[in-house]
């Protein structure tokens, strides 16, 4: 199942569905619960905490909790974060289920088929997710079948346009990283082939270059000392190589502010770059529309310039990226959009703006 599915599923399902997501490593588990989470909080108007435990890091106190008596009975203190699962609506995700001891995954047998632990039960609205990687080469403990069977289990296949959208979204990847995989996706997951222990890219590891990089101040810098090194470690030799050539490379550092604030200084350059390419640019251009949420009217005439010059096929494929861009709810910037677009959209069917607008606003003819 893709993450957008997810996305759209996942939510929908019942309180006390336990949901399970198996996949490879790397591939952003933890970011779609936390997506999930933020969906339920809006639409529910809750505010759910997220609440993550790697649970093979634990032992069975860790999740049981300790024991405490009053001198005649004895009582289990839960730990803090089951506690806070049970008072408040919360997010719970047990990450790394099957790597867990058997003892911690009998107590986590009972948050899911019970809901609760040693007497103290999940909040009504409080959303249980457990993570596991699901193939032979992980050192794994195998799956209950009576614990898989409390789950709505999918397997996780998150697509390059999942990565790219969440990467763009949220702004938690730098720009360069972003076009860079949208130009060479091939690079964004792990080759088949890896040799085992081989340092190789995968979707973590492209997040967590992408921070390096802009903690080192050389995110922007591909010719500073520091860029290849760091790359190297996250990465790998191949993926490393390919991607510092890409950041090198001037006709890649084109955004979206360049082409609406001065399109003249940039037209020549974006004009020597092929199709796929440029298309990364009118990317850049609806992500920098979007975020701003206005088009003032040298960037409106900036951008119909930019329009005109593009091929025909890119000028459509423009104008629907754009008018996402702008969304249902901004009708101000759609208009603006519209105003200085629309001509040289129309102009790809062979259609005149004028003729267009007498189309749409003449009578229609009375049947005799």
């Amino acid at each position: 199942m893709s993450v957008k599915t997810l996305l759209q599923v996942a939510p929908l399902l019942p309180e006390t569905t336990s949901v399970l997501l198996r996949g490879a490593h790397g591939i952003g588990k933890s970011q779609v619960v936390r997506a999930i989470g933020r969906i339920v909080s809006s639409t529910r108007k809750l505010n759910m905490e997220l609440i993550d435990r790697r649970l093979s890091q634990m032992t069975e106190g860790d999740i049981v909790g300790l024991p405490s008596t009053d001198g005649e009975v004895t009582r289990f203190n839960p730990p803090d974060w089951f506690k806070r699962a049970c008072v408040s609506p919360c997010t719970l995700f047990l990450d790394e289920l099957n790597r867990a001891t058997p003892e911690v995954m009998q107590a986590a047998f009972q948050i899911v088929l019970d809901r609760e632990l040693n007497g103290w039960k999940l909040h009504p609205q409080t959303r249980v997710f457990a993570a596991i990687n699901a193939s032979a080469e992980y050192t794994v403990n195998e799956m209950d079948p009576a614990l898989l069977d409390r789950f709505w289990t999918i397997d996780l296949t998150p697509t390059v346009e999942d990565w790219l959208t969440w990467a763009r979204e949220d702004g938690a990847i730098h720009g360069t990283v972003v076009d860079f995989i949208a130009a060479n996706d091939k690079w964004l997951d792990t080759p088949k082939a890896t040799e085992p222990g081989k340092v190789s890219p995968s979707r973590r590891s492209w997040e967590r270059l992408a921070n390096a990089l802009v903690g080192a101040g050389v995110a922007d810098d591909p010719n500073s000392a520091l860029f290849y090194p760091m790359c190297l470690g996250y990465v790998g030799a191949e993926a490393t190589i390919a991607f510092h050539s890409f950041a090198k490379t001037i006709d890649n550092q084109v955004s979206g502010k360049d082409v609406l604030d001065a399109y003249p200084k940039v037209k020549a350059k974006i004009a020597k770059l092929g199709q796929e390419k440029q298309n990364i640019v009118i990317e850049k251009v609806a992500e920098h529309i979007k975020k701003s949420g206005s088009l003032t009217d040298k960037q409106g005439t900036n951008l119909g310039a930019f329009m005109r010059d593009l091929p025909g096929e890119l000028r459509v494929s423009a104008w629907s990226k754009l008018t996402t861009a702008a969304g249902t709810d901004n009708l101000e910037l759609a208009k603006a959009i519209h105003k200085h677009c629309v001509e040289s959209v129309l102009g790809v069917f062979g259609v005149s703006a004028d003729a267009a607008k007498e189309a749409l606003t003449a009578s229609p003819k009375k049947k005799k």
